[in-house]
């Protein structure tokens, strides 16, 4: 058989969480602005509008705010990435 190309392997040990935890309700009424830096942080037990993988541990710029969702400018490679998050993956950045 061939090896899957799919758009969550090699996810096995980032994907995964120590125990079933519901995410937080203060993870999603959180407001953002345009500019805040935000850090990509994948929620594995929320499927829907998660970013793919290399996308995880990043430090971004909000673009555009949605009603569930943020557009974050990604520096990676030389270039810069547009990723559409769910609120749910994001978390602001601390120093």
């Amino acid at each position: 058989m061939p090896r899957s190309k799919g758009y969550r392997r090699k996810t096995r040990s980032l994907l995964t969480k120590d125990r079933k935890v519901e995410c937080g309700l203060s993870s999603i009424i959180r407001e953002y602005n345009v500019n805040d830096k935000v850090v990509i942080k994948i929620n594995p037990s929320i499927v829907k509008g998660m970013p793919h993988r290399r996308y995880h541990g990043k430090l971004g710029v909000v673009e555009k705010v949605f009603r569930r969702a943020l557009l974050v400018n990604i520096r990676e490679g030389g270039k810069t990435k547009k990723v559409i998050a769910r609120l749910e993956h994001v978390k602001p950045f601390k120093l």
